[in-house]
């Protein structure tokens, strides 16, 4: 596991980053909730590719994407952004590849609606059982 560590001075203005860990050589995955600007991003995987790795590939739940968000990840070394479809793309980009979580959602949606279980839907993850237990 390696680490992206940054100080912000404010939002969406990052004032150091450091990478700690070893990526030479290798195929780097960075994992994130948001994605405003993808400036952080973008920044990150360019030092990882510094450093030696051989690709840098991103997953987040909500692409914001505001302002040069697009112009920033179609110009950045990422070789692909992965995303859900929590909030609608505002543009197309060749880089961004969308997962939908709408049969995640409709199957909540019904549990609730037949008293069912809700921690039940993350028990089951790729077809495999996890080891996550939810407190009652």
């Amino acid at each position: 596991m390696v680490i992206c560590d940054k100080e912000r001075k404010r939002a969406n203005e990052i004032a150091n980053m450091t990478v700690i860990g070893d990526v030479d050589g290798k195929d780097v995955v960075l994992i994130d909730d948001i994605i405003d600007t993808g400036g952080t991003l973008c920044k990150a995987a360019a030092m990882l590719t510094e450093k030696g790795a051989k690709s840098v590939r991103a997953l987040c739940c909500h692409p914001v994407l505001s302002g040069k968000a697009y112009e920033n990840i179609q110009n950045s070394v990422l070789t692909e952004l992965v995303v859900t479809d929590t909030i609608p793309l505002k543009s197309y980009s060749e880089k961004i590849k969308v997962l939908t979580v709408a049969p995640l959602f409709a199957r909540a949606i019904r549990n609730v609606h037949e008293n069912g279980s809700i921690s039940s839907l993350f028990k089951q993850v790729f077809g495999t059982q996890t080891n996550i237990e939810f407190n009652k």
